[in-house]
């Protein structure tokens, strides 16, 4: 394991940052606990990457408030990128009716 940051995911919707601030502190110093609202996942950063593996071996798969958690090592956050559509085009658009006769 190369970070000291958790991804937490299962988790019951109204858990909050202290719920896993408590749960995970049992395995060291917990930094920063981070949950995101209405995703059923968030993450944890303990003090150094030993804590981190061993919170993560001790709680993938435990049961907490009748959910099983997942928990691994968080990856990067993906950088997006536009949706890949044609650049520049502006103006008017033809559609059924565009004004255009045809006889």
């Amino acid at each position: 394991m190369q970070s000291n940051k958790l991804y937490v995911g299962n988790l019951l919707y109204g858990t909050t940052s202290e719920d896993l601030r408590d749960l995970f502190s049992t395995y060291g110093t917990v930094q920063d606990v981070k949950i995101i609202e209405g995703k059923g996942f968030g993450f944890v950063e303990m003090d150094t990457q030993e804590e981190a593996e061993n919170a993560k071996e001790k709680l993938d798969g435990y049961e907490f408030k009748g959910r099983t958690l997942k928990v691994a090592e968080a990856r990067p956050q993906r950088t997006r990128e536009g949706r890949g559509g044609r650049p520049g085009r502006g103006g008017r658009r033809g559609g059924f009716n565009s004004g255009r006769r045809y006889y």
